[in-house]
């Protein structure tokens, strides 16, 4: 158990596993090309069967770390991840399943987010903001109906193929979001009236720029919460690394002094 302890918290450790997910990435990757893959799926076969033997292992070790402890195990939801995208291999019909399969091996790489703490708060943002961002896809939602109802009152008769209907509309405008087709829309627009104008100045004021800055600050609020709840989460691991640096020391100390004892009744 303190063998595997040591190994988990060597430096060498995460890397390693890192290299493998690289690994198990690249191949998938090199069997996508029909003129590298014909005529070597064994090799490809032995080298996820290789890649999937390493996986196991590594999770064997972070178990045996925890002193085979179930609780403390799941406590790390990254372990609980990393069971279940191991496990499922061995579940009757997958592996016979060539899409699932592979979609199971794709599934591996994402691992590499437990090794990227940057990349850890970006996800952790991104989940934290999901009920902010489904509130603003709603008033979006709501906005772009009502801005499609607009325009097939304004623009039916004159631009049937973006505003015959609410739903062409409706799409006109979602694609309007980016603003690719603003011009040749308010070029339109003039034909029917110079005070459509009006119509896609709002338009773009509005959804383009109120809503998207609304988004960006979700993202960032979330995100500084996700670092703080990170921060939180690493001090104590901090603070236990600092004492036991503390304590190292001390027995260095410790040991000096009785050199220097032994030392003195020598002489």
């Amino acid at each position: 158990m303190e063998r595997c302890r040591s190994i988990v918290s060597s430096r060498a450790f995460e890397p390693a596993v890192l290299a493998l997910i690289v690994v198990n990435a690249v191949v998938l990757g090199l069997e996508t090309f029909g003129s590298i893959a014909n005529g070597h799926q064994r090799a490809f076969e032995l080298v996820y069967a290789a890649v999937l033997t390493a996986y196991i292992l590594e999770l064997l070790i972070r178990f045996a770390a925890t002193g085979w402890n179930v609780r403390e195990f799941v406590a790390d939801r990254w372990n609980v991840f990393d069971f279940i995208v191991i496990a499922i291999v061995v579940v009757p019909g997958v592996r016979q399943t060539g899409m699932v399969l592979r979609l199971i091996r794709l599934v591996r790489i994402v691992r590499v987010i437990r090794f990227l703490p940057d990349l850890q708060i970006i996800v952790g943002a991104i989940v934290r903001s999901v009920r902010g961002i489904a509130s603003l896809a709603a008033a979006t939602g709501l906005l772009l109906y009502i801005y499609g109802m607009l325009g097939w009152i304004l623009f039916s008769t004159h631009d049937p193929l973006h505003y015959g209907n609410v739903g062409r509309a409706t799409l006109t405008m979602f694609v309007m979001l980016t603003l690719e087709n603003l011009p040749e829309n308010v070029t339109m627009g003039q034909e029917v009236s110079q005070w459509s104008i009006l119509f896609f100045i709002s338009y773009a004021l509005i959804m383009s720029f109120l809503i998207f800055n609304l988004f960006i600050g979700i993202v960032l609020g979330a995100m500084e919460e996700a670092r703080g709840v990170q921060a939180a989460e690493h001090e104590p691991d901090d603070l236990l690394v600092r004492l036991r640096s503390v304590r190292r020391t001390l027995e260095e100390a410790e040991r000096e002094l009785e050199r220097a004892r032994q030392a003195e009744r020598a002489k």
